[in-house]
């Protein structure tokens, strides 16, 4: 068996299911020793009424023994099958779903350090290496160990002294594999993170496959994979060839063993049928062909426990270094946790304050923003622009806690966000970003998946707030079209359109649009804000903006400017007190006078 924090709870919960198949294993080992004592009664039968009548009948009666001990193996093998390998897939898919809820809980920092291949292959590869021990490294191991004790035991009732012979291979396989395990478990943990380097790579280039195609880059990724699946199929021929000399020295070492006894048993019989007494060591050896029968089966029967226990020799290793990799990503630290009788937020009016608030993304050294201090009413609609870089993203992403901030920074409602419940303050957000991911499920369900009740009427009617029921309505499958993956079927401004209704379904009190409206026209645009001043009358939202005119008719404005706050105030009055909103103002009314030229 395998033991760690994450694996000795499923031991506990399925405890009923590995006992009844360790007692049918062990039931099964003990029926099996009874074919080959069957066995030699029949060559006894044999031998000593081969030519009388009562030997058909005597033999008829022993095989009918054998057929009923067949039966019991074969009834034996069923329930073994059933309840190991049921526990073992029910451990495999229950770890999954704990490491996904984990996938869930940690925090976008998590996910910086770690590229979503690697962590794809601790669900996949990782899992299912565990699964394979627990079910057929649990037979093996039981198996070897208590088949290979009856076997001897047997064979010791037979004559100790050539069972003294036969176990010297049971004990050279136990110490070869321990001497061995440790550098097999290193191989599979190399081999491990070979494959999750090419799961990497390939994860990478298929999302990417556009750019990809754009560039004309298909034979430099192709050049690109080849190289790291040959360090990958390297790594993999080495841990294989480790494994493979391990299994053929176990092989070897039985084989010879087997040749030894059915060598010199067969000079014992000899011996015994000449009337010669031959004395080892002060011991007399006296086998008659029957007994030299049940030795060679016993023998037969010890093979398998053998070559059983150098293969979970080599499956615990690789077991262990699999749930090393799994127990190191159960186990890492959780930042975005509630704290110690955290409040719960509820009907929340959208009131927002930052207090010197200063925010370094976790691994730099800069600050992305420096003492940021202001005040936003509840049901405002507020701007914020900014050049590239300023921390626009940043600023609205605090909001939802994505990282931790410093205490008494944040405000919502007059509750410190690093005090409230984190579930329930993500609730009260409605978040448009600005890549717009979307799932490869249908248009409805896209819209939908923000809202609790949300029904085919209230879909349409955030469609068309977000100014794309029309475009819907003209595909032919309307709400039903299935998207790609990403939403790839649709164009970049549908696609921020969509995302803008999957939030306004949500009826958050604060709704973000991270530089939302960038990909459409500025009709469109325009109509969006509308809806926005008239739906949202009295509710927060704050929409983050490229281009002027998106925060021209809002109430306020914030001017970020090399993640400071640069000036807050209406668009009116920014134009004489903000140089970076000035200077916006001017390019893009430039722009916009060349471009009717």
């Amino acid at each position: 068996m395998i033991f760690s924090k994450v694996i000795n709870r499923y031991y506990k919960r399925f405890a009923f299911f590995f006992i009844v198949g360790i007692l049918a294993l062990v039931a099964v080992d003990w029926l099996q020793l009874y074919i080959p004592e069957n066995l030699g009664n029949i060559v006894r039968v044999l031998v000593e009424n081969y030519d009388k009548d009562s030997v058909w009948p005597q033999i008829v009666e022993i095989s009918i023994r054998v057929l009923i001990i067949a039966g019991g193996c074969f009834l034996g093998r069923i329930i073994w099958r059933v309840t190991l390998f049921y526990a073992s897939t029910k451990i495999e898919a229950d770890l999954r779903s704990r490491m996904f809820e984990k996938a869930e809980r940690l925090s976008l920092d998590f996910y910086q350090a770690n590229k979503i291949g690697t962590v794809l292959a601790w669900f996949t590869n990782d899992t299912e290496t565990v699964e394979e021990f627990i079910g057929w490294g649990t037979l093996m191991l039981v198996d070897g160990i208590f088949l290979t004790i009856l076997v001897l035991f047997k064979m010791i009732l037979l004559d100790w002294f050539v069972t003294v012979l036969i176990a010297i291979p049971v004990v050279l396989i136990v110490i070869w594999g321990l001497l061995v395990e440790k550098y097999m478990s290193m191989k599979w943990d190399n081999r491990q993170n070979a494959f999750d380097k090419l799961y990497d790579f390939s994860q990478e280039s298929f999302a990417g496959i556009r750019v990809i195609k754009a560039f004309v880059k298909e034979t430099q990724q192709l050049h690109q994979f080849a190289k790291i699946a040959r360090h990958n199929k390297d790594v993999e021929v080495d841990f294989a060839r480790v494994s493979i000399l391990f299994d053929v020295a176990i092989e070897t070492i039985i084989a010879v063993v087997f040749s030894t006894l059915i060598g010199l048993g067969g000079y014992f019989v000899y011996l015994c049928i000449s009337g010669e007494t031959l004395i080892i060591l002060g011991h007399e050896v006296n086998m008659d062909a029957a007994e030299l029968i049940e030795f060679v089966a016993y023998f037969s029967t010890l093979i398998w426990p053998l070559i059983a226990l150098g293969q979970v020799i080599t499956m615990r290793s690789k077991a262990k270094a699999s749930l090393e990799r799994i127990g190191r990503y159960l186990n890492t630290e959780e930042t975005i946790k509630n704290v110690p009788n955290a409040k719960v937020l509820e009907n929340v009016k959208g009131g927002i304050v930052f207090n010197h608030f200063t925010f370094k993304y976790p691994g730099t050294t800069y600050d992305s923003l420096e003492d940021i201090s202001l005040e936003i009413k509840p049901g405002e609609t507020i701007g914020i622009v900014g050049r590239i870089g300023s921390g626009k993203s940043t600023l609205v992403n605090s909001l939802a806690r994505l990282y931790n901030v410093d205490n008494k920074a944040i405000f919502i409602d007059g509750i410190d966000i690093m005090k409230a419940d984190v579930t329930s303050l993500r609730k009260q957000l409605a978040y448009v970003p600005q890549d717009n991911f979307l799932f490869s499920e249908t248009i409805r369900d896209n819209i939908a998946f923000s809202g609790v009740d949300s029904n085919d009427e209230t879909i349409k009617d955030a469609a068309k707030f977000a100014c794309v029921d029309d475009d819907i309505e003209h595909f032919p499958r309307k709400y039903d079209t299935i998207l790609g993956e990403r939403g790839v079927t649709l164009s970049g401004g549908q696609k921020q359109r969509v995302s803008i209704a999957r939030a306004f379904l949500k009826d958050a009190p604060i709704l973000i649009f991270d530089d939302s409206v960038s990909a459409v026209d500025v009709k469109t645009e325009e109509t969006i804000l509308s809806n926005i001043k008239r739906v949202r009358r009295g509710r927060t939202t704050l929409v983050v903006a490229s281009r002027v005119s998106t925060v021209q008719g809002l109430d306020k404005v914030i001017v970020l400017n090399e993640g400071r706050l640069e000036a807050f105030d209406s668009p009116n009055k920014l134009y004489l007190t903000s140089p970076t909103f000035k200077k916006m103002v001017d390019l893009q009314r430039l722009e916009k006078e060349e471009g009717s030229l």
